[in-house]
């Protein structure tokens, strides 16, 4: 039988200071320098401290940063494709010293951690985008966003003081990597398959779902609820729908749903390796790939963030992927199907644009039920109205 699934690097990181020490660390914090973070570095940042992206232990340093852009691989060697960083002002990495201690905060003067500052370095924007994102086009949102950061890069280990304000929303749904492998040896899962969403579940991803959930013990449901694109449904939205289609469509003792705290970068092949790192972090063996996982626009071709797999050995990534298709529900099958198992042409399959599912949404009209679960479509339809 499988063993516990270990973390990437061979250990759990947790950046938490002990209670008995946090109030002692935030007192010190008011006497710092402090560093103002968006939300999406505070979201980098518990994501660090929680072990999510272990074997980081803070914002990459030179060597790591530039392994990691050029080779996908930390200095180590170990394999990592998303570079973890820091950026501020130049104006403000002038005015700090290497191993001070700064205090990073919220929009609210709320004291987060603690950086200590081993390093700090200029950085290539346009190679960073053209070798991360593969293009350099500012209409790319994680292009955009990586020119919009500081022209200089704060490295070092964090220790987190406190979580943000944000930790109350969907408190039921929020386990870090500790929680869910302790739910999932509580439950005797040793196969656990994750699902990366950070859509509603159409009938497509539920096929592809339980197709995999057949020879594992458990599915992660983990819809990412950090920053995405300003016309991505809210998270709030996407909850309410993952909750109905569990209720109604899945067993309970087979799937857990718990959310991904983390902000979506859309960079298409290079995220597939980096969610299933992360979903490794968790505590899953496999991961579910599907077409165009974490693309945007036409940046990507269809099955690239699967090609990439191919760079590494499974053994050194520690996770199974599991590649699925393109699905639909085909009227001749009558039933779900791919084109590696449905013989049929393209005018006997239920497929939809995403532009006419909101068109239908958006007139409170149902869309097939071949498509969409009408419970699901009615929780989206109620959110348009408001």
């Amino acid at each position: 039988m499988q063993l516990e699934v270990q973390p990437h690097g061979g250990k759990l990181i947790n950046r938490i200071a002990k209670p008995s020490e946090a109030e002692t660390l935030l007192e010190k914090s008011r006497s710092l320098r402090a560093i103002h973070l968006i939300n999406r570095r505070i979201s980098d940042l518990e994501m660090i401290a929680v072990g999510a992206f272990s074997p980081i232990e803070g914002f990459l340093c030179r060597a790591d940063y530039e392994n990691v852009v050029v080779n996908k691989r930390l200095a180590s060697g170990l394999p990592w494709t998303i570079p973890v960083t820091l950026a501020v002002i130049r104006e403000e990495a002038e005015e700090i010293e290497l191993d001070e201690e700064i205090v990073l905060v919220d929009s609210h003067e709320n004291s987060l951690a603690i950086l200590q500052v081993e390093e700090k370095y200029a950085y290539n924007r346009e190679r960073e985008a053209r070798l991360v994102y593969g293009t350099t086009d500012l209409k790319h949102p994680g292009v955009f966003n990586l020119y919009r950061r500081g022209d200089v890069h704060l490295g070092g280990k964090i220790t987190l003081i406190q979580r943000s304000s944000k930790i109350d929303t969907f408190a039921r749904h929020r386990l870090d990597p500790i929680d869910t492998r302790h739910e999932f040896a509580s439950r005797g899962w040793r196969r656990i398959v994750g699902f990366q969403t950070r859509n509603p579940v159409h009938r497509a991803h539920e096929y592809i779902q339980k197709a995999a959930l057949e020879t594992m013990d458990g599915l992660l449901l983990h819809p990412l609820v950090g920053e995405t694109k300003s016309d991505d449904i809210p998270a709030e939205v996407r909850m309410k729908c993952y909750e109905v289609l569990l209720e109604n469509y899945y067993p309970r003792d087979r799937v857990l749903l718990s959310v991904l705290p983390a902000v979506m970068r859309y960079a298409g092949p290079r995220e597939a390796i980096f969610h299933a790192l992360v979903r490794k972090n968790y505590g899953c063996s496999h991961f579910i790939v599907g077409r165009d996982h974490a693309g945007v626009g036409s940046y990507y071709g269809t099955y690239d963030a699967q090609y990439i797999f191919d760079e590494f050995e499974e053994d050194e990534l520690g996770i199974t992927p599991m590649f699925f298709d393109h699905t639909f529900f085909c009227r001749k099958c009558e039933s779900m199907a791919s084109i590696k198992t449905c013989p049929h042409a393209d005018k006997d399959h239920v497929t939809l644009s995403g532009t006419k599912v909101r068109e239908l949404l958006s007139q409170g009209v149902l869309p097939p039920q071949e498509f969409s679960r009408p419970e699901v479509a009615r929780v989206l339809i109620e959110a348009m109205k408001g």
